[in-house]
């Protein structure tokens, strides 16, 4: 567990990442880090601040002003997004397979997604857990294709009819869940050629509730 100094840019940092779901190592990465850079930031306090280029990066990706993380207010007007308008939703650097099973090791953001904060509200999103991820394999065509990127409302986890993202030991896979009885679950393809695989939820840990599409035409 992290213990952030008594510093107000510090600890705004770790509550967005920790708001957002995504871990200190990956956001390194994604400014070119190694993936200790960021904690040894909040923990130790080195380095005493962020590069300009670091701050940019990481306010654009969390859409807040580049004043709250140790910028200046002309820094924060001139080019990171407004705070109130827009959401950066990460995408993730891993797939979910509509298929027999992808490994989802590797949890690392690479990029985001932009989307209005009015919209999330209207769809009932505005206190979601959100990151996208990619669709990989055929199983929930004609819903899914194979690389679509899927919107993930991690605070979604509970057992219900719907498309969910489930890990299933070290497969993470995108299908439709449906309950199959006391303590069981059963997952299901929108492909026919697919069968339905009947699970222990005990065995099952549901990652989110996919809530939005994208894909090409």
């Amino acid at each position: 567990m992290v213990n952030p100094p008594d510093d107000p840019t510090r600890v705004r940092l770790l509550d967005l990442a920790q708001r957002r779901g995504v871990s200190l190592a990956g956001l390194s990465e994604m400014i070119g880090r190694n993936s200790s850079y960021l904690q040894q930031f909040i923990r130790k306090g080195s380095p005493r601040k962020l590069e300009e280029g670091d701050r940019r990066v990481l306010a654009q990706f969390f859409g807040v002003a580049e004043s709250e993380l140790g910028g200046s207010e002309e820094n924060s007007s001139s080019g990171a997004p407004m705070r109130g308008d827009w959401i950066e939703v990460p995408r993730l650097a891993l797939g979910a397979a509509a298929g027999p099973g992808a490994l989802g090791t590797d949890e690392r953001p690479f990029d985001s997604f932009r989307f209005s904060r009015r919209w999330l509200k209207e769809q009932g999103l505005g206190n979601g857990q959100l990151s996208t991820i990619r669709v990989q394999g055929d199983s929930m065509e004609p819903l899914l294709h194979d690389g679509d990127e899927i919107l993930v409302d991690r605070a979604q986890r509970s057992l219900r009819d719907g498309i969910h993202v489930v890990r299933l030991g070290d497969a993470l896979m995108v299908k439709r869940l449906a309950a199959a009885g006391p303590g069981r679950a059963t997952l299901l393809s929108q492909n026919y050629a697919y069968p339905p695989l009947e699970v222990a939820l005990e065995e099952l840990e549901i990652v989110g509730r996919v809530v939005w599409k994208s894909g090409r035409l």
